[in-house]
């Protein structure tokens, strides 16, 4: 594995020693919590802190999002597709400045910043300009011979959403942009961790034009800032990214006021390959999808289900690409892989990699930290897994990819869809029919054939099963934000309706 030098990285950043921790009816505001700092993974060393947010930050940002709200959604689907394209514009202008402090919060590389986050991000508020201009209903009908009747949908209200560390800019777009441009106004909760792009971002947006309170953020834990946003019965929707686990907990804790609920939870993506896959592209789409963002993505390839007939040159072709690897300077763009979000992150995966190899499975390269100051974790690739280890069941996070034998079709979609996740898998063939009964039969949200991991803001994102529930991206996501009215008007002018006789006939 090469590691990259020089070392430790500098950011380039000029942050000042303590920044607002949140964002409240379009200026910054100071948490009233304890003062938390926002630590370089790839150094360890602190960049900047703020104070976090309580309970009584949360109920300022709803109250400010609740009194924004008539004026947001009553404006023209016109005017708000202003707003979001004056931002993507100014978010392009900035795209440098996200670009590197996404870097300092989150330990990834600089390339993957550059060339898929923000890009990812401006595309995304791009397309929800445009749609927010084509908000359909089902079309006015004469379903009764006396009435028309049609559809309004409307926006829900106040949307709280939830977002996690491993994409902080990316995940605050998904949430905040479809939600705004149905009508909506948000309050976010963005990870401690990372909060810097978050804050940004609604800074851009009220310099671009989105009125004050339409777009709050309270940065804090989740324990005591999540819970109670969950909990908030001024909230409508809750939005929520990341663990199964925690969605579970932030589920309970809406469910108190009813509140409608959007989940995407974690993933165990199987990745299989079939015995006519095209095995240089395989190797390569292996590698790819396990490593991006360090295997931080609930995307991220973690299960190598492979043909018999394939297996040894599979395991030995992604071990050789692994290790050519550049790990190392987050900010040198050669460098492949950036560090992982902590230390304590670092050693839950370590401790799932040694657990694996205790119980004899075989560690075909990588398996340890390598020899630098923050959180790093070399490629890993573990053979000869079975379907029982804790390794190949559970999601680990981080830069590790298993592989394992399937016997033929039938066996390889069984052992695809032996888990409790289904959000995402990919299917290697060149045979049209295994295609087509791959993506038919794996239990997921999205199944790519022939690649593992694109998406675009065209199409939806979201999955099934312990992954969670309900759509982020595409014009799908509009259903978390929006209530369908039905309005229904009398075409008859009569005063006495025949109907009425079934409540009182006599007296007609």
């Amino acid at each position: 594995m090469t590691v990259s030098v020089p070392f430790p990285p500098s950011t380039s950043l000029d942050l000042p020693a303590t920044v607002p921790g949140c964002w409240i009816s379009g200026s910054p505001a100071e948490g009233s919590g304890a003062v938390h700092r926002i630590v370089d993974p790839a150094t360890v060393a602190p960049i900047t802190a703020l104070t976090v947010a309580t309970a009584r930050d949360v109920d300022a940002a709803v109250r400010s999002a609740r009194a924004a709200f008539p004026s947001w959604s009553g404006a023209a689907p016109a005017e708000r597709a202003a707003v979001l394209t004056t931002l993507a514009r100014a978010l392009e202008r900035d795209a440098e400045l996200f670009a590197r402090e996404e870097v300092a919060q989150t330990g990834k590389a600089i390339r993957l910043a550059r060339e898929f986050d923000v890009p990812g991000s401006i595309d995304n508020i791009d397309f929800f300009a445009g749609a927010s201009r084509n908000l359909e209903g089902k079309a006015s009908a004469e379903y009764s011979p006396d009435h028309t009747s049609g559809i309004r949908r409307e926006a829900v209200g106040v949307v709280g959403s939830i977002t996690p560390w491993n994409y902080p800019l990316q995940m605050a777009v998904w949430k905040v942009i479809p939600a705004l441009a149905a009508g909506c106004t948000v309050v976010l909760k963005p990870s401690e961790l990372t909060p810097l792009t978050t804050l940004r971002l609604a800074r851009l947006a009220t310099e671009s034009g989105l009125p004050d309170g339409v777009f709050n953020v309270v940065t804090g834990t989740g324990a005591e800032v999540g819970a109670a946003l969950a909990g908030h019965r001024g909230i409508d929707v809750l939005t929520f990214t990341g663990s199964t686990a925690v969605g579970r907990t932030v589920m309970a804790q809406a469910s108190t006021n009813g509140t409608r609920v959007q989940l995407e939870l974690g993933g165990k993506a199987p990745f299989v390959v079939f015995d006519d896959a095209d095995l240089e592209a395989a190797v390569h789409g292996a590698v790819a999808a396990s490593l991006i963002n360090g295997g931080q993505d609930c995307t991220a390839a973690t299960r190598a289900i492979v043909a018999d007939a394939l297996y040894d040159d599979f395991v030995a072709g992604v071990a050789a690409l692994m290790e050519r690897v550049v790990v190392g300077d987050p900010y040198d763009p050669d460098t492949d892989l950036g560090s992982l979000i902590t230390l304590a992150h670092r050693d839950r995966v370590d401790g799932m990699v040694q657990r694996a190899r205790a119980a004899g499975f075989r560690i075909v390269t990588g398996g340890s930290a390598p020899d630098l100051p923050g959180a790093f974790y070399l490629p890993t690739l573990i053979a000869d897994v079975t379907e029982d280890a804790e390794v190949y069941r559970d999601e680990v996070f981080g830069p590790v990819l298993t592989v394992s034998r399937h016997s033929g079709d039938d066996d390889a979609i069984r052992r695809a869809n032996d888990t409790d996740y289904g959000l995402a898998a990919s299917a290697w063939t060149t045979n049209l029919y295994r295609a087509q009964r791959a993506s038919r039969e794996i239990d997921a949200g999205c199944v790519w054939i022939n690649d593992h991991i694109p998406i675009i803001s065209e199409m939806p994102h979201g999955g099934v099963g312990a992954s969670g529930f309900g759509k982020d991206m595409s014009t799908y996501s509009f259903e978390e934000y929006l209530t369908v009215k039905h309005v229904m008007s009398d075409i008859t002018g009569v005063s006495r309706k025949a109907w009425h006789r079934t409540v009182f006939g006599a007296a007609q």
